[in-house]
This record gives structure tokens, C-alpha cells and sequence, in this order.
């Protein structure tokens, strides 16, 4: 922008200066919102000392599902104790692998002891583990059943299935666990082949008859090592093509609802397991909700785990059981990343017969729209242009700001047209200045302004189009960052992940130092010295506290934005439009001599 000192220290007050205001108040209003929001998500910490949070014990029953008629179910005791027409002679184990998973199972309980996903890595550099093992240990392992018979539900995980293979199988292929002892007979066979999906069918019977057993994943996802991952956790399901996403304060564990269901499941930030049942209309869902003390194994700002004498840290386990009301359930089962080129492969088929993906998964909540589009123009980028993540978001940024620059040159014309009428508006200010601020006569200074603005060509919102068109894109970036998987653990530079803060601290430093040149550069219209130099001081502190608290990849986005801002008024400086603003403005501050010293332009 122009070198000039602002023309408006003397000026004061005026429409321009209140709509500026009400724009910075709205965007200082929604990141602390948004911070509020992750504080209250995040786990809280418990005092050692207070009560031990009682685990619920398994469900009965569910008041929205029938329990199956017949007999009671044997007891562990009893279940053990049975000759076992079906039954194995000791633990014994099945690896399941293709080029994207290595899935363990183990045939106690017919479940998966590991999920490893061969493409992505935990934060410690290993092949990730999808299975949480501590949530796991305590609530229950992948694919194993879930049903409304506490009896019943531990016979089944404690019992020793036939396999129809041991040792490594490569998909494609079948794997089936039979048991029977007692009076439960149980199959689950399970199909793999070259994707994330894979094809589950289940059935129990007691006394012959079926007893609804669900096929679960009940305990979380082993990704979640910090307080961000965990407050990610949500229900997500689709019924006739409308997904809903629910969070975990709002997850009744036990619960049980009845189809129809598109797809259903439990997910975190980056992964989710998503049942998509063969029969959509009679398919049923459990909600299952659990607390678990994470205080021995959880991250901290990505620096290792805590003490062992650190206070207890309670946090949401979710997890989801899909079933059919028949009592046999057939349904294919997603476990996999939320990436966006992934989900949108994986099709569903809905009870009108309708094919629809997974791709509602990743959404990006009230910004949603902008967020997806500006992700699709990152990936492009990343893809044919440049192959790294942080130098796709410099690239990006800089397409942005070269498609807002005609705005930029308009607010700056506004700026110059304000200035030019600024003395007629002192005038008009200086006859009503004797009114108090509640007389009517305040009104017709103010329709006097205004019309002095329309006949000049001014317009008074003009010097906010740019932040208002930039605010969207900030918040689009804000809640789409964190959130796509192809950014975790990406690197630029020192910077070790863009979904993580900077943690070296340097990228906040360079965000105040640049916010603070465009607030010291960029001329405000209209608004009071005092305010102007209040936001000068203001704005960069607030900026630079999100930056050092949120994704890194938002304030490198930031960041580059103001250097192009600043770059940009060099230029305009040199201008003859530049030139008519510092020429007015000297007009003004030569007849206003002796008034405070105001913040100067540099060229």
C-alpha cells in the first residue's frame, strides 16, 4: 500500500472505522470460540485421589432391540466346562495380508490381535497399529461379537475356534472360525481381497436357534496417543444418503438403532472402521462408549508420554457394533484412512438400491464446502506441481492472493477517494460536534456523510472486502488442516508435521513480526489513531497465539499471505496512486502541525 501517514488520526470515529471493528471482533470471536471448543473436547485431567470412575458393565439387554427367546445362556463356567464338538486344542494365530494391511488374528475369541497399515506410520516411526491395545485389553478386540447376553458375550471371546487356516495368508483369500460347546455353535468366516474392505459373515446359534450377535470394533483406534486425537472420536453413519457425524459427548454406550443404514461405524481424525451391511434396511447399529485413563501412555504436545506418577487423564473410548435383525449378519467392513481419493472408491449400496460413498467421512463442519475444495486445489498441486505439502500450501497461498490482488487494488482506490473527501467530512463533524451523542441531530450528520460518500463514489464497506472474501478461506484452512491424513506427519523445512504446532517456535515468531507489518503498512479509513495503533499491537499477539497452538501448516499459509501483502505495498508505493495518497496525506498532516505523531509508512 501507499506511504502516507494515516490521514484519519485526525479524523476519527465514522462508519468505516465501526465495520472494521465489527470485522476484527468476528474473527477474534470465532478463534477463541473455536479454542473454547477444543479446551472443553479435550480429556480433563481427574486428581488421583478422587474416585475411580465406574466401568459399565456389558448390557443385558437394549430397550430398542429384542432379546432373543429360549434358554439362558450358559455361564463362563458352564461354557468352559461343555464338551466342545468344535473346539481347538490351544491358541494359535492367522496373518492376513495384501500390499495396504498385515490384519493378526487370534482364534480365542475368532479376533484381531493387531491391524497394521502398512502405508502410514505412528508418531514414533513405526508401521501403525490400528488396533488400540489398551482400550482393546480392557473392552474388547476387533470383529469380535457383541451381543445383549452378558453370558453369552463372554463364552464367545474366551472360546478357542477352529481355523480354517494358520499361519500367513495372502489376499486374496477366506478365513472361517467355527466353534461349538455347549449349547452356542458359532461361524465367522471373513473375505479379503486387494482393498481396505473386507466381507464378514457371522452367525450364532443357541440350542439352534439365532442369537443377534453383532460384529464389533470396540475399542478406539491406536493413533490416538494425544488429547486432539481422542477429542476426534465420533459415530458416523449415512441413512437414505444423509451422513451424520456424532461426537462423543453425545454417544450413549449400549445404544442400540435400527436400520435403514447406508453405512455405519466409528471414526477419529485420520481413520475409521465402517460397516456397510449387505441388507441396508434390516441392519442395526450399538453404540458403544466407554472411559479408559490414558495418563501413562498419552502425548503431550508431541513430547512423549507422561509419568508414571501423573494424575489420572479419563478419555471417551468409541466404539460400534453392526448386526442384522434376522440374527445373521453379512456385511463388508472399511478399516482404512480417511483420504479423501480412498473414501470416494468405496461404495455402499442403499435400501432404494442407490450406490453412494464413503467420501461424507471426511467433512470439515461449517466450512465445509470452501475447506474441500480449497484440499482438492492443495492436492492438485502437490500432485502436478511441486511434491511436497509445505511448498503446495506456499504455492496455493500465492494463487489465492494473485486472484484477491484486484480487490486489494480497489480497497485501495476506496482509500484514496475517502482521503480525498476526509476534510469535507471533518467539516460536516465539526458542525455537529456540539450534539450529544443520543440528540437526532447525530442522525443527519450521519445522512449528510453518507451522502457526501455516495456522490463521491465512496463506499464506506469498501476497505472491508478483502478481509471479508480472506476470512472464509482462514477459517476453511482453520478447520481443514488438521483433519486431512495426507498432511500427517508431512514435513517442510524444520517443520516435522502441518497438523501439528511448530516446535521450535519459530514459525509463531515469524507470524507476529509479519501480522505486525501489515497492521503497521496497511491504512485504515476512518479509524481512530488510538484504535489503529491498539490493532497494530493486538492482532499480531493474537495471531501469533494460534499459530503456536494449532496445525502449522494454517500459520505457514498465514504467514506467506501478509509476506505478500507487504511485498504487494512496496510496489503500491511506488505507484501514482501511491504517490497522490502520500502527497494528501502530507497536505494533512502540514495543516494539522502539532497533532500526535502517527504510524508512518515506509517506502
Amino acid at each position: 500500500m501507499a506511504e502516507f501517514k494515516n490521514p484519519n488520526q485526525q479524523g476519527g470515529g465514522g462508519q468505516d472505522s465501526r465495520s472494521l471493528f465489527v470485522v476484527m471482533f468476528f474473527m477474534i470471536a470465532v478463534f477463541f470460540g473455536l479454542s473454547y471448543y477444543r479446551q472443553k473436547t479435550n480429556p480433563k485431567t481427574v486428581s488421583p485421589h478422587a474416585p475411580a470412575a465406574t466401568q459399565p458393565a456389558p448390557e443385558a439387554s437394549s430397550p430398542s432391540a429384542p432379546v432373543p427367546s429360549g434358554p439362558p445362556a450358559p455361564s463362563t463356567a458352564t461354557a468352559a466346562t461343555s464338551a466342545a464338538a468344535v473346539q481347538a486344542t490351544g491358541e494359535s494365530t492367522t496373518v492376513v495380508e495384501n500390499e495396504l494391511y498385515r490384519i493378526e488374528f487370534t482364534n480365542r475369541g475368532a479376533q484381531v490381535k493387531s491391524w497394521i497399515l502398512k502405508q502410514y506410520k505412528d508418531s514414533d516411526g513405526h508401521p501403525l497399529n490400528l488396533v488400540h491395545t489398551q482400550a482393546a485389553d480392557k473392552f474388547g478386540y476387533p470383529l469380535s461379537l457383541h451381543t445383549y447376553d452378558t453370558g453369552v458375550n463372554a463364552a464367545l471371546v474366551q472360546a478357542l475356534y477352529v481355523p480354517s487356516s494358520t499361519g500367513t495368508l495372502t489376499a486374496p483369500g477366506t478365513l472361517t472360525f467355527k466353534y461349538s460347546g455347549g449349547r452356542l455353535e458359532v461361524t465367522k468366516t471373513f473375505s479379503f481381497d486387494e482393498t481396505y474392505v473386507l466381507h464378514a459373515d457371522v452367525q450364532v446359534l443357541r440350542n439352534g436357534s439365532p442369537v443377534r450377535a453383532l460384529i464389533s470394533w470396540p475399542g478406539g483406534f491406536g493413533d490416538q496417543n494425544n488429547a486432539l486425537a481422542y477429542a476426534g472420536a465420533q459415530i458416523d453413519y449415512s441413512r437414505d444418503a444423509k451422513d451424520e457425524h456424532i461426537a462423543a459427548k453425545k454417544v450413549s454406550g449400549g445404544d442400540t438403532m435400527n436400520g435403514p443404514f447406508d453405512w455405519a461405524g466409528v471414526s477419529d481424525t485420520y481413520f475409521a472402521a465402517i460397516f456397510l451391511p449387505d441388507s441396508p434396511g434390516t441392519a442395526t447399529l450399538a453404540t458403544l462408549h466407554n472411559e479408559l485413563d490414558v495418563a501413562k501412555t498419552i502425548h503431550r504436545s508431541g513430547f512423549g508420554s507422561t509419568s508414571p506418577s501423573a494424575k489420572a487423564i479419563n478419555v471417551s473410548i468409541l466404539g460400534a457394533a453392526m448386526g442384522d435383525t434376522s440374527g445373521h449378519t453379512q456385511t463388508r467392513l472399511y478399516v482404512g484412512p480417511k483420504a479423501i481419493n480412498v473414501l470416494r472408491n468405496v461404495y455402499a449400496t442403499s435400501s432404494n438400491g442407490n450406490k453412494i460413498s464413503l467420501s461424507p467421512l471426511l467433512e470439515f463442519g461449517f466450512w465445509g464446502p470452501i475447506g474441500k475444495y480449497l484440499f482438492l486445489a492443495l492436492q492438485f498441486i502437490h500432485l502436478h506441481v511441486v511434491s511436497n505439502w509445505g511448498w503446495a500450501i506456499i504455492l496455493l497461498t500465492l494463487a489465492i492472493n494473485v486472484l484477491l490482488l484486484p480487490l486489494r487494488v480497489k480497497t485501495m482506490q476506496s482509500g484514496l477517494k475517502m482521503q480525498r473527501i476526509q476534510p469535507q467530512m471533518d467539516a460536516i463533524k465539526e458542525r455537529y460536534k456540539k450534539y450529544k451523542i443520543n440528540d437526532p441531530k447525530r442522525n443527519e450528520m450521519n445522512v449528510e456523510i453518507m451522502k457526501l460518500q455516495k456522490d463521491n463514489g465512496v463506499n464506506m464497506f469498501g476497505g472491508c472486502i478483502p478481509t471479508l472474501v480472506q476470512l472464509p478461506l482462514l477459517f476453511a484452512f482453520y478447520s481443514m488442516l488438521p483433519k486431512v491424513i495426507e498432511l500427517r506427519h508431512a514435513h517442510w523445512l524444520w517443520l516435522p508435521d502441518l497438523t501439528a504446532p511448530d516446535p521450535h517456535y519459530i514459525l509463531p515468531v515469524v507470524m507476529v513480526i509479519s501480522q505486525f507489518l501489515m497492521q503497521y503498512y496497511t491504512p485504515s479509513p476512518g479509524v481512530d489513531p488510538q484504535q489503529q495503533k491498539m490493532m497494530a499491537f493486538m492482532m499480531p499477539l493474537v495471531t501469533g497465539y494460534f499459530v503456536l497452538t494449532y496445525a502449522s501448516g494454517l500459520g505457514l499459509y498465514w504467514a506467506v499471505g501478509n509476506f505478500f501483502g507487504i511485498a504487494q505495498q512496496w510496489v503500491m508505493n511506488r505507484t501514482s496512486l501511491g504517490r497522490e495518497m502520500r502527497e494528501i496525506a502530507a497536505k494533512r498532516a502540514r495543516r494539522k502541525a502539532g497533532a500526535p505523531a502517527t504510524l508512518q509508512g515506509k517506502r
